[in-house]
């Protein structure tokens, strides 16, 4: 079976990046530069004990995604205690909002980003009440 072991999120300027994420989701990052040979930050995006997997910041070797155009790879989707709260964080920190909140009828809140590299990513909030 292929479980999703670790993520990458490609950055054009890695200290805007590891601001935006640490300020957003309040991750922490590790030096793995000399590992990699190039610009390369894990990020710690919890606690050992939660649910979820950690990734990294990798210096993007090309071009950065063209503004309006269908997505090319994989979104990442952050679990959030309050849906609201963290969209007022992310556009507060230089995000945009690329899709806005919606409702998965039963289950939770959902809805889409640009981050400060020109990444997607997304944000959910489990609830039941959700319509």
């Amino acid at each position: 079976m292929g479980r999703l072991v670790h993520f990458e999120i490609h950055v054009n300027d890695m200290e805007r990046a590891k601001k935006f994420y640490g300020e957003v989701f309040e991750w922490t990052f590790e030096d793995w530069s000399s590992y990699a040979g190039m610009p390369y930050f894990g990020a710690v995006t919890g606690k050992d004990s939660e649910m979820g997997i950690n990734g990294a910041l990798m210096q993007r070797q090309g071009a950065a995604p063209e503004p309006g155009t269908a997505l090319n790879g994989y979104a990442c989707t952050m679990g959030v205690a309050d849906y609201d709260a963290t969209e007022a964080k992310i556009l507060n920190n230089g995000g945009t909002l690329a899709l806005p909140k919606y409702a998965l009828p039963g289950m939770a809140w959902q809805g889409y980003y640009m981050d400060t590299e020109g990444n997607i990513f997304g944000i959910h909030q489990p609830d039941e009440n959700a319509k």
